[in-house]
């Protein structure tokens, strides 16, 4: 079983080299394991918490997306997509809001320091905080619960968020009897390189000491290095690499081999300017195939959208029979729907006096077993997948008699695919269009609702 691993880039900036080495580098090599299921966002919802700068967020979500697809990033390996692009993401905050105690939100971090820092001043302790600083815990909630994310990589300065979307899904879960929700956790990422900016500091949007990634080309590259501040040592004086930017910078791009080659050149004496010159010249190396292709995307804003709206289909495939679940599991039905549950409700005698759904199990020519489930009025709505086990297609039939139509369902282009523990075990036809798809889904859901009467 795969385990899903869900990513947030908030989009209020242009990514620089510690991004780079601390944050896009690694998820990529992450997302490549075969037992990972990886998903990445761009969170640009949260950007509008901390910025009303339109043009910046429009375009930090252009090179961010370049940035993160000229790194590496496979979109037909992974789900990429844009927050703004999953309305499904905002009704469930809502729902999340609806269970979250106001007391909780109180003790989180970012409201907590906003509080203090307006009490330090003198002002009101609400003073400029917005209901958006105050809920934004509830819309991470919303991001991970939204795909049952397993994992969520963050730094010990996050685990707070994490903890409150472990919360919030624990108490739907006890308010509506079921485990709607798989509880996140925390992946620490103990060992993520900090690379220090310009001034020594770490490099941080918010120091203003950042490298650019790809912004500026070759000549910014450069231009930023020969900007960090070194000490006043001449060539010829021995340098100390551990209290070196530069040192650490190149680092975290070199081989064993390659560090201790410039190590040594800075306990001989290297001068500064020509340390920097080495630096430049190893991080061109690494960047510069990875420029080229940022570029060409850049270039190319109609195709990364394609990209992005085709990972908004993927991941919609999962959140929205979740919120149909959800909007069913509190009464947010329509009329009509209702009256089915009503029907489906009836006592198991009574059910069984008329035609119901029934499964149907039989043996391919290779020999593995499969099922069919049926409708009352004989319409194929599922076909399993195959099972060398015919008691593991018996058991399969079984959960799904106890979930009923609080199994997961993915919403494919002009189909649904039904899974058990992230495994799918059974998919529909293929249907002529996305309505009669629709359709199909509403006849399912009564179907396993039916069979659930029974049990």
């Amino acid at each position: 079983m795969q385990t899903r691993v869900l990513t947030g880039i908030t989009t209020t900036g242009t990514p620089h080299l510690g991004n780079y080495v601390g944050a896009i580098r690694p998820a990529i090599e992450a997302s490549r394991r075969a037992d990972v299921d990886a998903f990445f966002f761009m969170a640009d919802y949260h950007a509008l918490i901390k910025s009303g700068d339109a043009a910046r967020i429009e375009r930090s979500r252009l090179e961010i997306a370049a940035s993160w697809l000229a790194a590496g990033l496979d979109p037909q390996k992974v789900t990429f997509y844009r927050q703004s692009d999953i309305p499904e993401i905002p009704e469930l905050t809502w729902f999340l809001t609806c269970v979250a105690a106001k007391g909780m939100l109180n003790r989180a971090h970012a409201y907590k320091a906003a509080v203090d820092r307006n009490t330090g001043l003198g002002e009101d302790p609400d003073a400029a905080i917005t209901a958006g600083l105050y809920m934004y815990p509830v819309l991470m909630a919303a991001d991970i619960l939204a795909f049952d994310a397993h994992q969520v990589p963050v730094g010990r300065d996050q685990i707070q968020h994490i903890e409150m979307a472990r919360d919030l899904a624990q108490r739907f879960n006890h308010l509506h009897g079921g485990a709607f929700f798989v509880l996140p956790e925390a992946l620490i990422e103990e060992q993520v390189a900090t690379l220090p900016g310009l001034d020594g500091r770490k490099m941080s949007k918010s120091y203003d000491n950042t490298i650019p990634l790809f912004a500026g080309g070759e000549k910014g590259l450069r231009e930023a290095v020969m900007r960090i501040v070194t000490d006043s040592r001449l060539p010829g004086e021995p340098k100390d690499p551990d209290d070196s930017a530069l040192f650490t910078i190149f680092r975290a791009f070199a081989s064993a081999t390659e560090t201790a080659a410039f190590r040594q050149a800075l306990l001989e004496g290297i001068g500064w300017g020509d340390a920097k010159q080495v630096l430049c010249e190893r991080i061109e190396a690494d960047l510069a195939p990875l420029r080229e292709r940022y570029e060409a995307l850049i270039g190319d804003p109609v195709g990364i959208e394609e990209i992005l709206q085709q990972g908004a289909r993927k991941a919609r495939a999962i959140a929205t029979p979740k919120l149909a679940q959800l909007r069913e599991v509190l009464g947010l039905r329509s009329a009509a729907s209702r009256a089915v549950g009503a029907s489906s409700r009836r006592s198991a005698d009574a059910s069984k006096s008329r035609k119901m759904p029934r499964f149907a199990s039989f043996r391919d020519a290779d020999g593995n077993f499969r099922f069919r489930l049926f409708a009352a009025d004989g319409e194929e709505l599922l076909l399993s997948s195959a099972f060398a086990d015919p008691k593991a297609a018996g058991t399969v039939q079984k959960q799904l008699k106890t979930l009923g139509s609080a199994a997961v369902l993915q919403v494919q282009p002009l189909g649904l695919m039904l899974e058990l523990e992230g495994q799918p075990v059974a998919s529909t036809p293929e249907y002529a269009d996305q309505s009669s798809r629709d359709q199909a889904l509403l006849r399912l859901r009564e179907a396993l609702d039916q069979l659930a009467t029974l049990e």
